[in-house]
C-alpha cells in the first residue's frame, strides 16, 4: 500500500491534520516525507493512532502514551501501568455511579423540597466533606 497524505491519515483517524501535526512534534508519529507540501504517512500510522486515541480515552497523557512505543515504534505496553489505570478508572466509575443516582434521587425525590429530604441533606454533607457515600457508607475509593 502507498503511503496516506496527511488530508487522508486525518480522515480515516478521525482527528484533524493540525493533530497529526502535534503528534509528530510530540514524536508520537512520524511521516515519510513530503508530496508537495503535504506529509506522507505509511498506512500502519492509522495503527498507532487508533493506540493514541485508546490511551487518551482512557486518560493516559501524551507523555505516558510516547512511553507506550519502544525506540522501534512498536507497541510495548506496560502491563502494570494498563493495571493501575483500570484501577483508576473502576473508581471513577464508582464515583461518578453515586453521583447519576444522587442526581436521580434529587430529581424524583418526593420531599416538599430537597433540603427537607434526609437522603439529599446526607449527600450535600458528603459533597462537602470530599467523601462519596453509597447508601450511608464510604464508597471504596473515595478520599
Amino acid at each position: 500500500m502507498t503511503d496516506l497524505d496527511i488530508a487522508e491519515v486525518a480522515r480515516h483517524a478521525g482527528v484533524p491534520a493540525s493533530t497529526l501535526r502535534y503528534y509528530e512534534e510530540r514524536g508520537l508519529i512520524a511521516s515519510t516525507g513530503r508530496r508537495g507540501l503535504r506529509r506522507q504517512y505509511d498506512p500502519g500510522v492509522l495503527e498507532r493512532l487508533a493506540l493514541i486515541a485508546m490511551g487518551r480515552t482512557a486518560g493516559f497523557s501524551l507523555d505516558e502514551i510516547a512511553r507506550m512505543f519502544a525506540p522501534d515504534g512498536r507497541p510495548d505496553l506496560d502491563r502494570q501501568a494498563l493495571a493501575t489505570k483500570a484501577d483508576e478508572l473502576d473508581r471513577r466509575i464508582r464515583e461518578l455511579t453515586v453521583m447519576r443516582d444522587s442526581l436521580r434521587h434529587a430529581a424524583a425525590c418526593p420531599a416538599p423540597t430537597h433540603m427537607e429530604c434526609p437522603t439529599f441533606r446526607r449527600l450535600l454533607r458528603s459533597a462537602a466533606s470530599g467523601t462519596v457515600t453509597v447508601a450511608g457508607k464510604r464508597a471504596p475509593g473515595s478520599r
